[in-house]
């Protein structure tokens, strides 16, 4: 029986044997991580590097709606509107959590039940195993609310098969655990079923060869994708370097989801769309997830002085009338001189990796 170490605000922390288990705890909210909640995880991550009893992590979400939402959207637009310095420090610790567990030591599971966005990709996406279920639904939408794939995102879907990647960094799609395996964002597809006992046989894990062996056996193959049929139009249409001429050749397309695509991509932020597409392309030539973060945190203050994301995020999530008004309105007003100021010097400290 897990024991319960402490219920900090917004996590629950357990444990059992060799194992330490993090549940997200804000299911009203899809477990939307807050600032206290990444610097509550990193302290306990760092802490548990160093426990010789401790030998297993496991990282869910309370609630059936998802494992994580994203960030919390709407303290990072009150900081954008009133020009504080929150949303810097929000993503400097959150990109450096994301960092802290594509390096961590001992073996990490992450639960990606439900939905799977956003920053709840930055928990998943580099853990040791990523679990997967029936009602997995992983999608990285920023381009929707004048933002961009973040959270070292891009390095996967820059690695992802064919033109996959950007395919679903530029439509926000979401996709099922079999899709999320094919794309490299998951590992392995556990069915609910088999999820209830799982942090008990955790707890006698010693090794990560011990945990690869238990969820194996727990495993089923994934109802089927629609990406690797998908490949057949995705590649050819989403291979140019412009968002024009990906626009350009779904247009032509005879495949009926190619061509849904193209008003998915229309009604996105233009200036979004430029910058994710440049970031992505950067992000195939990165040799480890720490450079895209580090991209990723100066587009992020780039992005905040910008129009689209606060008028991404008051259509989204505050007025919630889904009519966002971006600025510039049109993909062909975004010049090429708009998107490199994203990818210059902020003027402040860069991203760094130490305390």
């Amino acid at each position: 029986m897990s024991e319960i170490i402490v219920q900090e605000r917004d996590i629950i922390v357990s444990g059992e044997g060799a194992l330490r288990r993090i549940t997200l705890n804000r299911p009203q909210a899809m477990n939307a991580l807050t600032h206290d909640m990444v610097v509550a995880i990193t302290r306990l991550l760092k802490a548990w590097q160093a426990e010789p009893d401790v030998h297993v992590i496991l990282l869910d979400g309370a609630g059936a709606r998802g494992f994580c939402a994203g960030g919390d959207i709407r303290a990072l637009y009150e900081g954008a509107r009133s020009g504080s310095n929150f949303p810097a420090t929000f993503w400097r610790d959150e990109y450096r959590l994301n960092a802290l567990i594509a390096r961590y030591p001992k073996p990490m599971v992450v639960l990606m039940d439900g939905v799977v966005m956003g920053g709840g990709v930055g928990l998943a996406a580099y853990a040791t195993f990523r679990v997967g279920t029936e009602r997995s639904a992983v999608a990285m939408p920023e381009v929707g609310i004048g933002f961009f794939p973040d959270v070292g995102a891009s390095f996967l879907l820059a690695r992802a098969p064919g033109n996959v990647g950007t395919y679903l960094a530029l439509s926000g799609a979401s996709i099922g655990a079999a899709d999320a395996i094919y794309c490299g964002l998951a590992d392995i597809h556990i069915p609910l079923a088999a999820l209830a006992d799982l942090p008990a046989a955790l707890s006698t894990c010693r090794t990560r060869d011990d945990v690869d062996v238990l969820l194996r056996r727990r495993s089923v193959q994934a109802a089927a994708g629609y990406l690797p049929a998908a490949r057949s139009w995705i590649d050819r249409c989403f291979a140019p370097d412009t968002v024009e001429e990906i626009l350009g050749r779904l247009k032509q397309c005879d495949d009926s989801r190619a061509r849904e695509t193209v008003g998915v991509i229309e009604a996105r932020s233009p200036m979004s769309l430029k910058v994710t597409l440049r970031h992505l392309r950067a992000a195939a030539a990165f040799e480890c997830v720490e450079e895209c973060l580090q991209q990723d945190y100066r587009l992020g203050l780039a992005c905040i002085r910008n129009h689209d994301f606060l008028e991404g995020v008051r259509a989204a999530v505050i007025d919630k009338d889904r009519n966002p008004r971006w600025h510039p309105a049109t993909i062909a007003a975004v010049t090429a001189e708009d998107v490199d100021r994203h990818f210059l010097p902020h003027g402040g400290p860069e991203l760094t990796f130490h305390d």
